[in-house]
């Protein structure tokens, strides 16, 4: 781990598989706020569940609210609330453009929001065509396919970062689309990469890095 996980308020970082939920936990006592589908994961619906997440519906009325709510009962239990404004696992590890919403809840709520970011790498060779873009980063294969293979994967590691200190937003809640900019371009940063949009057809340099 580099830097230190905050003791309160929001974290923001990307999103590359279902793992980078136990590397938050494993790494220090945390909720998570997470789309509602994932609840019904085998195995990872029972342990973002266990942990207290908080589940939103999108596109449904209210999970705003009931998003916000949760971030505040865990600055009240002295806990850090985890989201991905990506909103979903970027496909071959690429950084997506973040969504406002939950960031808005945070800032709204005058939690400080700091930037993480997740790396994956192997040690050790696990054959031809194996790499962490298509078996750690999770994208399109089944889910229990996907699994099956990162399980038998030799030498997986990952690095967790944290910005050292809270970010800096320049703009208030009229200009979520700009809070949202900043707070993907503080992940960047950590990654050591160029914050601009991506491409659908792009991969950004170091995202399948292998050591």
């Amino acid at each position: 781990m580099v830097g230190r996980f905050p003791a309160r308020g929001a974290v923001i970082s990307n999103h590359l598989s279902y793992l980078d939920i136990v590397v938050f936990a494993a790494a220090h006592p945390c909720v998570f706020v997470s789309k509602a589908e994932i609840a019904a994961w085998p195995v990872v619906g029972w342990m973002t569940t266990m942990s207290g997440t908080v589940y939103v519906t999108r596109g449904q009325g209210g999970s705003a609210l009931r998003a916000r709510g949760g971030m505040e009962a865990a600055a009240a239990a002295g806990l850090p609330v985890v989201f991905f404004p990506e909103g979903t696992t970027a496909t071959r590890g690429r950084l997506l453009k973040f969504h406002s919403g939950l960031l808005a809840q945070a800032m709204a709520g005058g939690a400080p929001v700091t930037a993480a970011a997740l790396r994956y790498w192997l040690t050790e060779e696990n054959g031809p065509g194996v790499s962490v873009a298509e078996d750690v980063c999770w994208g399109d294969r089944p889910l229990w396919r996907h699994a099956f293979k990162l399980l038998g994967l030799r030498g997986l590691r990952v690095e967790l970062m944290f910005a050292d200190e809270p970010i800096k937003f320049s703009s208030d809640l009229l200009h979520r689309k700009r809070a949202a900019e900043e707070a993907r371009t503080a992940v960047a940063e950590l990654l050591g990469e160029v914050a601009g949009v991506v491409e659908e057809d792009a991969v950004l340099p170091g995202a399948t890095l292998e050591r």
